[in-house]
């Protein structure tokens, strides 16, 4: 350990080893939770509500870097909220509003959260992550192969693999950041640890692929290139660059084997071409998905209030897929400007932590790049109350904050000045 490390852990305020410990355990469940959302609320509610609980009663500390994520975060939920007064009267749109408070709520809980004992709090959360990618992962290739009795009715939908989730869309979405985890082990971790995360990585891949979600295919290819560059780049070593260059071609092999392997079921490979296809009728014509967001767009230069969540489908054939066209239509012009500024502010600042050397660099790359990934996605499908993406873009402040003061006390303690505990 450095002696900038050292004189970063003297300055904080831990928390006592027993609270800590249970800290710790919260941060994996709450990985683990996320991956068992078929039932509300989910387990990922529950773990979440109870980290707030318990992080809330042995302290959290609002840092001022916080408050325009804060400011955000609540003027746009004012935003759905006042464009849904006429509309309480039905359930499900006070369920959606309750949702995205809660969303919010959570993310700002991650940000606070993962500002301080970050290293720590990173790592369980990360290996909860990646075993909530098997459990999802697996439970849909075990339904999509008739390997649970009674399963493939439950854990398949449409001849697709859903896994945990109820909609294999929102399964492949939410795997995508495991699998950037588990292959980070793979190219990085002693050889034990990275033979367990090859078989974690190998059940993702496979439940991704059995998804047949489009977006998370491209997803996939995308983020795991990206990121892999980042290693290489931000890498300390020529033999650790050797290693990243030398697992990067034999998983791209290994991939690409198993995808001959799978194309060669019948039942596969058509599904395969047809979901791989650019040409769908849902997509084309005046009312498909693309569409829907010109006609859209149109329809909220003219609508300072939107129409209200859940109602772009009392004019379309379908929901919008664009969560900034449903921003908008949810929450008039205030929710449709803040939600992209949040967004885009997130990107923006995640892009300025990339090359920052912190003893968490390795594992923010991944969250990064799966952030940045889902963003992409968001232009084709609604993320608004997608659970990991919040968890994502709380993270990410939380990345910021932590990396401020790290480089501060850092540099405070090489240069030999004292800095009071916060």
């Amino acid at each position: 350990m450095t002696f900038a490390t050292d004189h970063l852990l003297s300055t904080h305020r831990l928390a006592p080893p027993r609270v800590r410990a249970i800290q710790h355990a919260l941060m994996w469940i709450v990985g683990v939770g996320g991956a068992l959302v078929f039932i509300e609320p989910s387990p990922y509610e529950l773990a979440t509500l109870a980290g707030i609980i318990f992080f809330y009663a042995t302290g959290l500390r609002m840092r001022p870097v916080f408050l325009p994520l804060l400011i955000m975060l609540v003027m746009l939920n004012f935003g759905y909220t006042i464009c849904s007064i006429d509309l309480m009267d039905q359930s499900q749109i006070v369920n959606w509003i309750a949702t995205s408070w809660y969303m919010a709520i959570t993310a700002f809980f991650f940000a606070l959260v993962l500002a301080e004992d970050t290293e720590k709090r990173l790592d369980l959360l990360q290996r909860g992550l990646i075993i909530g990618g098997v459990i999802a992962g697996g439970s849909g290739v075990a339904g999509y192969f008739h390997l649970v009795p009674g399963g493939t009715d439950l854990l398949t939908l449409y001849g697709r693999a859903r896994g945990t989730f109820k909609d294999p869309n929102v399964l492949s979405a939410f795997l995508i950041l495991p699998a950037l985890l588990a292959l980070q082990n793979v190219i990085t971790a002693p050889f034990f640890k990275s033979l367990r995360n090859v078989l974690a990585f190998g059940i993702i891949a496979l439940a991704l692929l059995l998804a047949f979600s489009r977006a998370a295919w491209g997803q996939l290819v995308f983020t795991s290139v990206f990121m892999v560059a980042l290693m290489y780049l931000t890498s300390r070593s020529r033999s650790q660059q050797s290693r990243i260059v030398l697992t990067a071609i034999a998983a791209v092999a290994a991939l690409a084997l198993a995808l001959a392997v799978l194309l060669s079921f019948d039942s596969i490979d058509s599904l395969f071409k047809e979901r791989a296809s650019l040409h769908q009728t849902y997509d084309s014509g005046r009312f498909g998905r693309f569409g829907r967001h010109i006609l859209g767009f149109q329809m909220a230069l003219d609508l300072p209030l939107g129409i209200g969540p859940l109602q772009f489908r009392r004019f379309f054939p379908e929901d919008t897929h664009n969560s900034f066209l449903n921003a908008f239509m949810s929450g008039g012009w205030i929710s449709g400007i803040l939600f992209p500024t949040l967004v885009f502010v997130t990107v923006a600042m995640g892009f300025r932590l990339i090359f920052v050397r912190v003893p968490w660099q390795r594992t923010y790359l991944a969250f990064f790049c799966a952030f940045l990934g889902t963003v992409g996605e968001a232009f084709i499908i609604d993320v608004d109350h997608w659970r990991h993406f919040w968890l994502m873009l709380g993270a990410m402040w939380g990345f910021a904050a932590a990396t401020y003061e790290y480089k501060t006390r850092s540099m405070a303690a090489r240069s030999g000045v004292g800095l009071s505990p916060p």
